[in-house]
């Protein structure tokens, strides 16, 4: 659960001295691991790290003023980002940098090392160590449960205390309907009932406030505070853009959730479809811009952000279809022609005539469960509703 932080400008400035500290020790761990090669010794781990950290406050008074309990849970965070790295589930942790990454975490037992509390209707307080009791919105009950909580800043200068907390899962309505999702980059969700959900990303004004701004950040110079005061302006347009994505995935996903038993969506690699098509000097790309243009269209419409929320609030009602030719199949006779799909919106079937919006029959070809083997034949999906679907493209 995240709510939004009011501190006032000392207690602003004494966050901003914790992101910077657990940033720092951050940095110092990741530098320790990037200094190793074979042969050497092993990059010490949190324990050691834990002993040098006490050495570092005892020389440096800077270090000491600050909380060792955000200084020494930077180290436990680059512990458990390392064991994920080494799991193969996430990458290897890299450099923090001031101004992007402004954040750091408080773990232990509440009433000890921290404490919530509630002013009124709508305001709270949370005990920050070494800042104090520092107000919040209080927009929903804090959960009792929580052992620890997260302050960050984003680019827009706005202050957030996160508290971890699993809600449980959306109970389906029971009545065993299914629903296909095609997502596309002109309709970010197109649905096999005929619905067609967009995200909305910012109104032409923002949109042409937003070049100027980026315009005038490329020519101001480096360090200026005219320059802070620009990137801060792009950032409150940048995260205007990020909240109404998250609000639309949040209410998609939950409106999907509780109105069909089960979604099916394509199973979509779309770190490799995002993947910059620059080259190298040797090998230089082709269309570079074209397909910038195209790769920032795919993050704004949340493809994996809808996916992912979807997946978290009706664990096992989610499956993923085999793209293959969903797009150029007809729903209503089943044949796969390339010609079929006359533009981006327009689905008219060579054999039987059949129109429809290009995406909507995607989706109902997706709900379907349909793939296309090698010789041009619908495999059908089969099996459970819970079961992963095998459709694979079998050779010839």
């Amino acid at each position: 659960m995240r709510f939004r932080l009011a501190p006032t400008p000392a207690q602003e400035q004494a966050l901003l001295d914790h992101c910077s500290h657990a940033r720092y020790v951050w940095n110092l761990a990741v530098e320790q691991h990037q200094h190793w090669r074979p042969g050497r010794s092993s990059a010490p781990g949190y324990v050691e790290q834990s002993r040098q950290l006490t050495e570092a406050r005892r020389e440096f008074a800077w270090l000491a003023a600050g909380s060792q309990t955000v200084q020494q849970q930077a180290l436990r965070d680059f512990a458990q980002a390392m064991s994920n790295f080494f799991a193969g589930t996430h990458g290897r942790p890299t450099w923090r940098k001031a101004g992007v990454h402004e954040g750091f975490r408080i773990v232990g037992r509440r009433g000890l090392q921290w404490d919530v509390r509630r002013l009124s209707r709508k305001v709270g307080e949370v005990r920050v160590p070494k800042v104090g009791w520092v107000r919040f919105r209080w927009s929903r009950q804090v959960p009792d449960a929580a052992k620890s909580f997260r302050v960050n800043r984003d680019r827009a200068g706005r202050w957030h205390v996160c508290f971890p907390v699993i809600p449980p899962p959306v109970i389906g309505p029971g009545t065993g309907e299914v629903v296909g999702v095609d997502r596309g980059v002109a309709v970010s969700a197109a649905l096999s009932t005929g619905e067609r959900l967009s995200v909305p990303g910012l109104r032409d004004t923002e949109a042409e406030r937003l070049g100027r701004l980026q315009r005038r950040l490329a020519r101001a110079e480096p360090g200026s505070n005219r320059r802070a005061r620009v990137k801060i302006a792009v950032g409150r347009l940048k995260a205007r853009e990020t909240d109404r994505r998250k609000d639309w995935a949040e209410k998609t996903s939950t409106y999907l959730v509780r109105r069909f038993d089960l979604i099916r969506v394509e199973d979509l690699k779309i770190k490799n479809m995002v993947r910059s098509a620059r080259g190298t000097l040797d090998a230089p790309g082709k269309n570079v811009r074209a397909k910038a243009g195209l790769n920032r269209s795919i993050h704004a419409a949340g493809w994996g952000l809808l996916v992912k929320r979807m997946e978290q609030k009706a664990p096992g009602r989610v499956e993923k279809i085999n793209p293959a030719h969903t797009s150029q199949i007809c729903h209503a006779c089943g044949q796969c022609a390339a010609e079929s799909r006359e533009s981006q919106a327009v689905f008219r079937c060579r054999a039987c005539g059949h129109t429809d919006h290009a995406d909507v029959n995607a989706a109902k070809n997706i709900a379907a469960g349909r793939a296309v083997t090698a010789r041009g034949a619908l495999q059908p999906l089969g099996g459970a509703m819970n079961r992963e679907p095998q459709l694979v493209l079998t050779s010839g």
